[in-house]
């Protein structure tokens, strides 16, 4: 898939269809809140949601008084829903649109967060660029959480094939310097109720 290709595809996901209508949807994204929660970060600390789009993650942020959230994805329109719905406290987040493999961090963060973005990256190239830009961004100390389809997930998602992992492999393809503290999986209820299967990683970078 081309860069311009890329951002047309989740454009039109959401321009098309509603916050509710997508597989990924979450009314109460707990399982991240848990691993953010395994940080124990402080209210001013820096946390970036790779992906975040839509995701009601940034309430629950903004909510807990954190005061330096940033938002990263490729959809405009994604990123206009989610400041819809906070309203006025949209102003104390930093959102970002841009793709995450041709992203060039301006700062460093204690917490990179993000799920359900990276397996939707399939080939070598953009991978590389991927744990390129994650090291760029994440401090010496910070936590890394990626939450990607588990090896017995969904082949494909929102009409896109993925690529599905475990902590091992997941560790594999972010290389040397993130030790692996903490791993679990997850079962996701789609709108539709289908079950997802997802598994959920965090890493110290060294």
């Amino acid at each position: 898939m081309t860069d311009a290709n890329r951002k047309d595809h989740w454009e039109n996901v959401y321009t098309t269809k509603g916050e509710s209508d997508v597989s990924w949807f979450q009314q109460d994204p707990a399982p991240s809140l848990e691993l953010i929660d395994l940080a124990q970060p402080a209210p001013e600390q820096t946390i970036v949601d790779i992906g975040g789009g839509a995701s009601r993650l940034v309430d629950r942020l903004v909510a807990r008084r954190f005061s330096h959230v940033t938002v990263l994805d490729i959809s405009d329109a994604a990123l206009e829903a989610a400041k819809a719905r906070l309203g006025a406290r949209a102003s104390e987040v930093q959102w970002i649109v841009a793709d995450v493999t041709k992203w060039r961090p301006m700062q460093t963060f204690d917490i990179w967060h993000d799920r359900a973005a990276f397996h939707f990256l399939t080939e070598s190239a953009d991978k590389a660029a991927y744990v390129s830009c994650l090291k760029a961004a994440i401090s010496p100390g910070g936590c890394v959480i990626v939450g990607t389809f588990a090896l017995d997930g969904p082949e494909r998602c929102s009409g896109l094939a993925v690529s599905r992992y475990d902590a091992a492999s997941l560790a594999a393809t972010l290389g040397h310097g993130f030790e692996l503290i903490d791993t679990r999986r997850h079962e996701h209820t789609t709108p539709s109720g289908v079950i997802q299967k997802f598994q959920f990683s965090t890493f110290r970078r060294e």
